[in-house]
């Protein structure tokens, strides 16, 4: 059905700009790479997880397993469920753990302490874990029932910026992509803090620098 008006004041419109000249190229005016040494990067990301109230192991690969251990002990963990590509080296001994393979149900990822799994980048700015369901990771109910993740982050996998890390994520960009910045933590009109409403109340990073 057409709009006579509307036709009218679209005329107008063209008629009015028919001359005008082409607009300067858009420049974004914010930064779009952060060209900071990597351990100023790796700082800015753990200060930003520290004030989110998750907790930060740094660690090397070798001594990652042991660094498991020691924080499921702390914690009072388990068992454990993990992406089913997830070396075995990587399992805590010791300790149950189930591969999500075949895939469990949400009641047995409900049933475990914890779960552990990679992640695909990570954001210096923001504290931020991007997962992608990619390496290490498995699917998205992995990170999101447990009421503990444990996630296991390289140093070359922080970038600085959100820019950077979106420029990174354009090969998975049709996957589902989860963004976590702390626990999962909301508040209520009386600003209460209430931890894991729609997602695990406990984070811990383990960053991996070599």
């Amino acid at each position: 059905m057409s709009n006579p008006a509307k036709e009218e004041m679209l005329l107008r419109i063209r008629r009015a700009l028919a001359n005008a000249p082409e607009p300067d190229p858009h420049q974004p005016a914010f930064r779009v790479h952060d060209d900071r040494e990597r351990s100023a990067l790796l700082q800015d990301f753990t200060e930003r997880l520290t004030d989110y109230k998750a907790q930060v192991t740094m660690t090397s690969m070798e001594a990652l397993p042991q660094a498991l251990v020691d924080v499921c002990q702390q914690r009072g963990i388990q068992s454990l469920a993990v992406p089913a590509d997830l070396p075995e080296a990587l399992h805590p001994a010791h300790l149950m753990v189930v591969r999500d393979e075949p895939l469990l149900t949400l009641s047995e990822l409900d049933g475990v302490d914890a779960v552990i799994t990679g992640c695909a980048l990570a954001i210096s700015q923001t504290g931020t874990i991007i997962l992608d369901g990619g390496r290490w990771q498995g699917r998205r109910a992995l990170s999101l029932v447990p009421d503990r993740h444990l996630c296991i982050v390289r140093a070359e996998q922080v970038v600085g910026l959100v820019p950077e890390a979106i420029k990174h994520l354009q090969t998975s960009a049709t996957q589902p992509l989860t963004f976590i910045s702390g626990p999962s933590a909301t508040s209520d009109i009386e600003l209460s803090r209430v931890e894991g409403v729609h997602g695990p109340r406990y984070l811990h990073i383990f960053l991996i620098d070599a």
